[in-house]
């Protein structure tokens, strides 16, 4: 297979996975085309680079990521000004997120598809919310006053699970966690990253 030799970024602007892999991206400068897909039309060039075809997928001058948190960590490797890697710990909460909260959150939003209703869900996952608020009662970012990996690895999915019903959320008992929600919303790197592209075609 043949890399470009520019960087190469497929990317579905609302997956959680991908704005994490985006702000890692443009935190640390790199310079990448975006591209821009519909899951349920998904390019075929995207395919020939990862059959899998979930986003995100990076391709640079020697490799193929598909991982999300390798792209993230590919980044940071190149450039992390601010030490987002060298916060002790942090691995095994991302992995708390990626999987046991990550389903709990699939379940939450898609509680139709399921068997249990959106509040019975929605408690099962509160655990993590709980975990995340009583470690922000001691900073102001997960593991210090200053953003980890962490930080931006989680922050997408804890939107996510805000807005199935953003009104419980504001109103929870999660203040901390709120104000670090809010935070990271409205932070010029997010933002930055939101921004709308054009739809990618192969042709």
């Amino acid at each position: 297979m043949e890399y470009s030799q520019l960087n190469i970024l497929y990317s579905f602007r609302r997956c959680p996975y991908a704005m994490r892999a985006r702000m890692a991206l443009c935190y640390s400068g790199i310079i990448y085309q975006h591209r821009e897909i519909l899951l349920k039309n998904k390019p075929q060039s995207m395919l020939r680079y990862s059959p899998k075809g979930t986003v995100p997928v990076l391709v640079t001058d020697s490799i193929v990521i598909d991982e999300s948190i390798d792209v993230m960590r590919w980044a940071l490797n190149q450039c992390d000004a601010d030490k987002w890697l060298q916060q002790p710990l942090q691995n095994e909460l991302i992995e708390k997120s990626d999987t046991q909260f990550k389903t709990q959150l699939d379940h939450y939003k898609y509680s139709d598809r399921h068997e249990l209703s959106e509040r019975e869900y929605r408690d099962e996952a509160l655990w993590f919310l709980a975990l995340l608020d009583k470690k922000l009662q001691q900073h102001s970012q997960l593991f210090s006053d200053n953003i980890s990996m962490a930080d931006i690895a989680i922050f997408p999915f804890i939107r996510q699970f805000a807005f199935v019903n953003k009104q419980w959320f504001d109103n929870s008992e999660y203040g901390y966690l709120q104000k670090w929600l809010a935070a990271h919303l409205h932070s010029e790197l997010f933002n930055k990253v939101m921004e709308k592209h054009p739809l990618w075609s192969d042709e």
